[in-house]
């Protein structure tokens, strides 16, 4: 037993010592990639937008549309390929796909559409790969091998006019889910890279009303990239369980309850920075009541979740209108960008959920 003993110590002198530098190894706290956004526009024209300044090898200055009701990163092909490629009925190559600048373009063509009967604007494009940096001199991130649509054309279809201005449709849709344009296109934010123990996603901070402007203003820390355990779970946020309908994935629409002028319509809405000027309400039971909704009006949203936010219309500022979706062709109720100016937003990719909370 004695010669054991020294022995014995030697052990316990030794778990000590680990458990002690066990005890002073202090995990870093990891937190998300924050970064700034552009605010422009005026009272019924505004947005939001997030630079993008390299698409492949090239160095670029575009600003796109920071879009939470649509999915996948769209760009117009006009100065990122050579001219001499693009022509009004596509982009010419041959083969299965060709490298141009760094840019991938696959033969896969598709149509993106965004609008609805009243009003439908479509691009024209090809499926795409590039790696591609967000951010300006504030502040930047890469991301290796984003694909994206890659569009030539822009057409009104109600007038049936070609756009002529350059890049006038560049979006960066970040909703849950896929492009419609191709099931490989998602979210540009989920292919940059962020620390293992962040969830994927994002958050959207309060938009500032004042910073709006027809130049543009640059406001920080609007954008956080990846999401800790807190922004899930503790930091004020109802969550919202997302459905997944099939085409395009897990739908960013959400059962709600809103009210207006003592009407109660039940309607999936969508919350929408790309929508800049007239929120839509989607009422089958409208008739002489369609049109816009005159100032002081009060509006009340009630999620399924049980969010809850009120506001009240006026002559410059949460402009709303009454649709009936038998004439639009869309069931969605669609609040845009002034919602974001009193609220917070959260994209949990990784559990398909949308996060909402009050300011």
């Amino acid at each position: 037993m004695k010669k054991n003993f020294p022995c014995l110590c030697c052990w316990v002198i030794i778990i000590i010592v680990l458990n002690s530098c066990s005890k002073d190894k202090v995990k870093p706290t990891i937190t998300p990639l924050t970064m700034g956004l552009y605010q422009y526009g005026t009272d019924k024209g505004k947005r939001v937008f997030i630079p993008i300044t390299q698409i492949g090898t090239q160095a670029v200055d575009y600003f796109s549309v920071f879009d939470t009701g649509s999915t996948g990163m769209t760009i117009d092909a006009h100065g990122i390929i050579p001219a001499s490629m693009i022509t009004t009925s596509g982009i010419t190559f041959t083969g299965d796909s060709v490298v141009v600048s760094g840019i991938t373009i696959t033969s896969q063509q598709a149509i993106m559409s965004y609008g609805n009967q009243t009003g439908l604007i479509k691009e024209y494009g090809y499926l795409a790969y590039a790696s591609v940096t967000i951010g300006d001199q504030n502040g930047k991130t890469s991301a290796k091998r984003v694909p994206f649509f890659l569009y030539y054309k822009v057409v009104d279809e109600t007038t049936g006019e070609t756009d002529t201005v350059n890049h006038s449709l560049d979006i960066f849709g970040v909703g849950p889910g896929t492009s419609y344009a191709s099931s490989l296109i998602a979210s540009p934010l989920t292919y940059f890279n962020i620390d293992a123990s962040l969830t994927s996603g994002f958050r959207l901070a309060m938009l500032q009303s004042n910073s709006f402007s027809s130049t543009g203003t640059y406001v920080a820390g609007l954008l956080s990239i990846g999401l800790t355990s807190s922004d899930l779970t503790s930091s004020g946020f109802v969550m919202h369980q997302l459905s997944n309908p099939g085409v395009g994935g897990f739908s960013p629409n959400i059962p709600s309850t809103v009210t207006y002028s003592g009407q109660s319509v039940s309607t999936n809405v969508l919350f929408d920075t790309g929508t800049p000027q007239i929120s839509t309400i989607e009422n089958p039971l409208a008739t002489n009541s369609l049109g816009q909704l005159p100032a002081n009006t009060v509006v009340t949203i009630k999620t399924y979740a049980g969010f809850t936010y009120t506001y009240t219309t006026t002559n410059t500022s949460n402009l709303t209108e009454i649709q009936n979706p038998n004439v639009t062709g869309d069931y969605r109720t669609i609040f845009g960008i002034d919602f974001f100016v009193k609220n917070e937003y959260l994209t949990d990719y990784a559990h398909h959920k949308i996060g909402l909370k009050n300011n």
